[in-house]
């Protein structure tokens, strides 16, 4: 048994020392987005096929519109989504408007963030913006989170415990 011990080692040293042996590549996605913020690029890396291109704006991503999402009145429901920060869902019209001034003061004392779901313009969403200050408005589709919380109006208040107008 003593003999036995320094062998297992020695072939365990060997084993360490050989190649990786790739078994199964099932694809998914490169994780060098992960790293750039560790190790900046230097200018000679190409850049990641995931990474923001340097010219984004949000008028790249502008008109957002979400056809499944129209304004008007919403019922308010219970939900359970624990650990879910407030979001609201607004438009840049005039029902939109009339509930974002009315409901302002609660969307800042909950520290909730905006999801601006039908937008055409750079100035439409400015407007918006100056209506709401201390907020943050945010142009993204709507249609994903309408589609699992089965919404079909806005605006609304969607918090951990709830859904209401």
């Amino acid at each position: 048994m003593k003999n036995t011990f320094p062998a297992m080692l020695l072939g365990l040293s060997f084993q360490a020392a050989a190649g990786l042996t790739v078994v199964a590549d099932l694809g998914g996605e490169s994780t060098a987005p992960l790293y750039e913020a560790i190790q900046p690029d230097d200018g000679n890396t190409p850049p990641s096929p995931h990474s923001v291109p340097p010219a984004f704006s949000e008028n790249t991503i502008l008109p957002v519109i979400s056809p499944h999402l129209h304004p008007g009145p919403a019922a308010s429901r219970p939900l359970s989504l624990p650990g879910f920060s407030p979001l609201f869902l607004t438009g840049v019209d005039p029902f939109s408007l009339r509930w974002l001034k009315q409901h302002h003061q609660a969307l800042l004392t909950l520290q909730a963030t905006g999801l601006v779901v039908n937008v055409a313009t750079s100035a439409q969403l400015e407007n918006l913006r100056q209506q709401a200050p201390g907020l943050t408005l945010l142009p993204v589709s709507g249609e994903d989170l309408a589609q699992r919380l089965k919404l079909e109006a806005y605006p609304v208040l969607i918090t951990e415990t709830g859904l209401s107008q």
